[in-house]
């Protein structure tokens, strides 16, 4: 059980070494550890380097009686209820006064908000209050969830919401120059950066191709495994990906698609794939060798604000289809490293993954491209880039 405050700063100081000697952050999530997903691994991977580097961390978020994982850091626990429809996620109403003080008595150079709920609003009030300086990350492009849940009513409002929120922060980490250019356009080129993410080569990589495991769950060696990878919510596409591979079946294509993931669709597209192999939640080793022993990984999602599902599978040596969204742009050229096909269009997708089973030789050049853009995305590297962003945002503001 993790407490929601103690009267003690929290964190074991490391000896001053490193890139973030004399930072002491102040970092605000709405699930740290309650649901894996990609903006929760980049977060502890974040985390766990800053105290490496030197840094002092706090992080203030909901937390769950049964967690996802064990946190990286120091993790205070805030006042939450669940999201009504999809109880893994929390929601914190606010900061209490006792969480304002235990803040406040940590000291923070720097305040570190993950996501525009109302915690980060908050947070970013408090941090006001005190005059300490404001990053805020973007993970996730809340405002394309709204039409997967007949929310679309409320798009104004939300990016009403969104641009508030990121305008007052004194600096803006995006996940890539697409996103970037965004809030560039609408005049906070000043204070925006990239924060990227790496991939872990000991986990995602070529050869943990097992045929022996594809044997076991009864692929033969010539049938090219088509893969799902992620979490199963109604927003990374399953609809999408559940029609495609129904239009394949109806073009004759026998497909018993490798599903890796688990979520609360997963009934859902247990009865839309009823030839699937599904092998739920994978870890480590046991997941590199699943995505390494696929051959096309098919991501028909719409709402990545990086894409971490792409870069794990180019650097597992797949030739990957996506959707052609800015992410997916960010990382692989269209006909080099992917083929980036029409969004939330099924035949597109069809069409695309029939051309690789088709052409394998095409299927190989984007394997082999793809592998060697990924080379290029290395985790020290990316998280050394926001320890230069709290820099930044220091020196730019009056002493």
């Amino acid at each position: 059980m993790i407490p929601e405050a103690d009267q003690s700063s929290g964190t074991k100081q490391p000896s001053p070494r490193g890139s973030a000697e004399g930072l002491r952050i102040a970092l605000f999530s709405g699930n740290y550890n309650c649901v894996r997903d990609g903006a929760n691994k980049a977060l502890n991977r974040l985390v766990a380097f800053l105290l490496e580097e030197g840094a002092a961390v706090r992080v203030y978020s909901p937390t769950s009686t049964v967690p996802a994982f064990e946190p990286a850091g120091d993790l205070i626990s805030v006042p939450s209820f669940p999201l009504p429809g999809r109880s893994e996620y929390r929601l914190a109403p606010r900061l209490s006064r006792f969480l304002k003080e235990d803040i406040r008595r940590f000291g923070p150079t720097h305040f570190h908000l993950s996501a525009p709920d109302w915690l980060g609003t908050s947070a970013q009030r408090l941090a006001k209050a005190m005059d300490v300086p404001v990053v805020a990350s973007l993970h996730t492009r809340f405002e394309t969830y709204l039409e997967y849940y007949n929310l679309t009513l409320l798009s104004r409002w939300m990016e009403r919401r969104l641009d508030r929120f990121y305008r007052a922060s004194d600096f803006i980490l995006t996940p890539n120059d697409a996103l970037a250019d965004t809030f560039r356009s609408k005049g906070m080129g000043e204070k925006v950066g990239i924060w990227g993410r790496g991939v872990d080569r000991t986990i995602f990589t070529p050869t943990r191709r097992d045929m022996a495991w594809r044997r076991e769950l009864g692929y033969p060696d010539d049938e090219a495994i088509i893969l799902f990878f992620g979490r199963l919510v109604t927003e990374k596409g399953l609809e999408v990906y559940a029609d495609m591979a129904a239009e394949l079946a109806g073009r004759g294509r026998t497909l018993r698609p490798l599903v890796v993931g688990d979520g609360p669709a997963s009934t859902w597209m247990k009865s839309r794939l009823p030839s699937g192999i599904f092998t739920g939640h994978l870890e480590g080793a046991e997941l590199g060798r699943a995505i390494a022993s696929a051959d096309i990984l098919v991501n028909p999602s719409v709402t990545e604000a990086f894409g971490n599902v792409n870069l794990e599978a180019m650097a597992s040596g797949l030739a990957i289809v996506s959707a052609d969204v800015d992410s997916a742009r960010a990382l692989a050229q269209n006909g080099r490293e992917a083929l980036l096909v029409e969004p939330k269009n099924p035949a597109a997708y069809a069409d695309a993954v029939e051309r690789l089973l088709e052409q394998p030789e095409l299927r190989r050049r984007l394997s082999q491209h793809a592998l060697e853009a990924s080379t290029s995305y290395v985790w020290p590297k990316v998280l050394e880039s926001v320890v230069q962003a709290y820099r930044v945002t220091d020196r730019r503001r009056p002493h």
